[in-house]
C-alpha cells in the first residue's frame, strides 16, 4: 500500500536512428523525455515516454492516465519545483483523488540532497545501467516504454 509516489521527468539524447524527438529547452537535449512515478523503494507506478518538448507537468498527467488502475492508493505525489501551479494540482485531484507536494530546493547553492527525491533520481539511475537505455536508441516512443518496463522488470527479477 503506496501513500505516496515521487514523479520527476528525464530527458535523453537521440541516436540518429530515432524518429520521434523533440527538444527541450530547459535541458538542451534533443530526444525524448521519460516519466516516471516511484514508490519509496523506486519502484515504478507509472511510466510515460514522451517527446522532449513535452513538459514535465503535461508528461506527468500523460503517465497518470495511462498507469491510473496502479495509482489507486496514492494520497500523495512529490514533486520538484517544475511541477508548481494550480492547473497540475486540479488534474492530478481529477484522476487520481490525490494531493501534490512540491519539494522546494533551498536557497544556499550549494548541493542539498532533497528529501525523498533522492529516491527517483536513483531510479533514473538504475536505467542509466542499461546499455539500451543510457541513450534513446529506438525509432519509436512506444518501445522507447517497453525498453524501460522491460529495464525494471529485470530489477525487480533480479530481487527476487
Amino acid at each position: 500500500m503506496t501513500s505516496f509516489v515521487i514523479v520527476d521527468a528525464q530527458s535523453v539524447k537521440n541516436s540518429d536512428t530515432a524518429e520521434e524527438k523533440g527538444y527541450d529547452a530547459g535541458k538542451k537535449v534533443s530526444g525524448i523525455k521519460r516519466h516516471i512515478a516511484v514508490d519509496t523503494q523506486g519502484l515504478p507506478h507509472a511510466i510515460d515516454v514522451t517527446t522532449a518538448e513535452v513538459t514535465d507537468r503535461d508528461g506527468a498527467l500523460g503517465a497518470i492516465d495511462r498507469c491510473k488502475p496502479n495509482l489507486e492508493l496514492v494520497q500523495s505525489l512529490l514533486v520538484d519545483g517544475g511541477y508548481t501551479g494550480q492547473p497540475f494540482a486540479d488534474g492530478v485531484m481529477n484522476r487520481i483523488k490525490a494531493t501534490v507536494q512540491v519539494v522546494k530546493r533551498n536557497e544556499l547553492h550549494a548541493f542539498v540532497a532533497l528529501p525523498k527525491r533522492w529516491i527517483v533520481q536513483r531510479s533514473f539511475a538504475w536505467l542509466g545501467k542499461c546499455r539500451r537505455l543510457w541513450k534513446n536508441c529506438e525509432r519509436k516512443l512506444n518501445t522507447s516504454l517497453q525498453m524501460v518496463h522491460l529495464a525494471f522488470l529485470r530489477l525487480l527479477l533480479k530481487r527476487s
